[in-house]
């Protein structure tokens, strides 16, 4: 990099041999007098060093990778029945794909209100939140209220107690459209729950699965 010193390498990282799982943490700091730039003047200004400092945490790798190696083999039947668990959720997720198309919406739109509808008790419906209980990032939240507000699903509020805060709110056409499909889902869950239960059953005891016990619940699922 032009106006950088190279660093020396005291931490020994060339001599390091390939396969070793390294844990790097480059940060970037100035080393300078607090000073306020005129508007328009390059940052680097005369005086002002940029270092790199590159750490090896030699023993959170170390860690890691004993951690990794005393975890123990998985059985074939283990396999099995990870494979099974995911078959079972790909088979319930492509049902609520169809369905959620069919309705002309998309996934993220229905997970989206369906979040809304469902948030926990003492928790604001607000787009932090929602992107939190989805698990995306907050942009790709933002941009499907915007898709579902602009169809009339869903639209912004502001809290009582503070004004700058904005609340997602269903609309009448999104309770209606969300109704219908979550009655589907759950239906289907009625109904394919207990093969789904009994998959996630069968990773918890280590692959083990009996007809016997297959039989059992879906005798309590009945009851």
């Amino acid at each position: 990099m032009p106006g950088v010193s190279p660093q020396p390498d005291k931490f020994g990282l060339a001599a390091l041999e390939p396969g070793w799982i390294a844990s790097f943490r480059a940060e970037s700091f100035f080393r300078a007098k607090r000073t306020v730039l005129p508007l328009g003047q390059p940052l680097r200004s005369p005086g002002t060093r940029v270092c790199i400092v590159v750490r090896y945490n030699i023993h959170g790798a170390a860690s890691r990778h004993d951690t990794i190696g005393s975890m123990g083999k998985l059985t074939l039947s283990d396999y099995q029945a990870l494979a099974e668990f995911r078959f079972q959720i790909r088979r319930f997720l492509h049902f609520s794909e169809e369905v959620v198309k069919r309705a002309g919406l998309e996934r993220g739109q229905y997970q989206l209100m369906l979040a809304i509808k469902g948030m926990p008790p003492g928790v604001r419906p607000r787009i932090r939140e929602l992107a939190t209980r989805m698990q995306v990032r907050h942009h790709s939240a933002v941009e499907l209220v915007n898709r579902l507000e602009a169809r009339g699903f869903v639209h912004r509020t502001r809290a009582q107690d503070d004004r700058r805060e904005v609340l997602l709110a269903l609309t009448p056409k999104g309770e209606k459209i969300l109704g219908e499909l979550a009655l589907h889902h759950h239906s289907q869950l009625r109904s394919a729950g207990p093969e789904l239960v009994s998959a996630l059953r069968r990773v918890m005891r280590g692959g083990a699965d009996t007809p016997a016990r297959r039989s059992s619940l879906r005798k309590e699922q009945v009851n």
